[in-house]
């Protein structure tokens, strides 16, 4: 099985790396991720609790980071097994800053045994992606939500500052420039996406690779028709079912009158 792909963050370089390298982090934002921890440099042991089609269980694995160019890039080994089966995998990581952007490019091989290869590879491909998409875009969330605005002290430079007109312009010239972004000390959490809603990514990765890209424009519209219809749909049997609730209390009324 191969993977590969690009991904873009909305952050610097550093950011990206320095939350790349915090297992912290990655336990919360990788779907089923159970545990992560570092037991030596660059080493770190983690179990993963993963579902692929009707297979599902808990992997325990050792992953271990070679030719580490920080913060430009790094290999990473995988080698895990539980009772799904086993896991080894090889992957590179690049990445290259683009102003307050950074660019990821990676690609890597895995081999998998055991019961979750019998699965069938276009299943196991797309639970990859889904597993990859959607851990990227988490750190994504995570690495935006520990950049914050700086805020601009202008009013206590203001009251420390003697009231001349130098002070005053350079009090002014502070307050109209532009906001850095820092580091915050406590950015809030991002959490993992749900069960669910990784197989709901899982689907979408397998939809995606069944229908033709010239042809999912059309599926897009199709889906968001029947979503449509199944709302009239509703709406008529809802409508139905209270009208004939008031015909009925109609008729007992008469029949009671009568």
């Amino acid at each position: 099985m191969e993977l590969e792909g690009t991904y873009t963050f909305d952050a610097p370089q550093k950011v990206v790396w320095d939350a790349l390298m915090d297992p912290n982090v990655l336990a919360r934002i990788m779907p089923g991720c159970e545990e992560l921890e570092e037991i030596e440099e660059n080493k770190y042991q983690g179990v993963l609790k993963i579902k692929v089609g009707p297979v599902q269980g808990k992997f325990q694995g050792v992953i271990t980071l070679s030719d580490v160019n920080a913060p430009n890039s790094y290999t990473l080994n995988v080698d895990g097994k539980g009772a799904p089966g086993f896991m080894k995998a090889t992957g590179n990581v690049r990445l290259n800053g683009q102003g307050n952007s950074t660019i990821m490019e990676y690609d890597g091989t895995a081999q998998v045994g055991g019961r979750i290869a019998s699965v069938g590879q276009r299943l196991l491909d797309s639970t990859a992606k889904a597993l990859t998409r959607q851990s990227l875009d988490n750190l994504n969330k995570q690495v935006l939500a520990m950049l914050e605005p700086e805020p601009v002290a202008a009013a206590a430079e203001s009251t420390a500052a003697p009231h001349n007109g130098a002070a005053t312009a350079s009090t002014a010239s502070a307050a109209s420039a532009p906001a850095r972004r820092v580091v915050s000390s406590a950015p809030p959490e991002i959490q993992a996406p749900s069960e669910f809603e990784f197989a709901m990514g899982v689907a979408k990765n397998m939809l995606e690779d069944l229908v033709p890209p010239e042809k999912q424009p059309m599926l897009a519209l199709a889906a968001a028709g029947v979503g449509v219809l199944a709302v009239f749909m509703f709406f008529n049997w809802w409508t139905n079912m209270i009208a004939n609730k008031v015909a009925k209390k109609v008729v007992n009324r008469l029949v009671e009158g009568g």
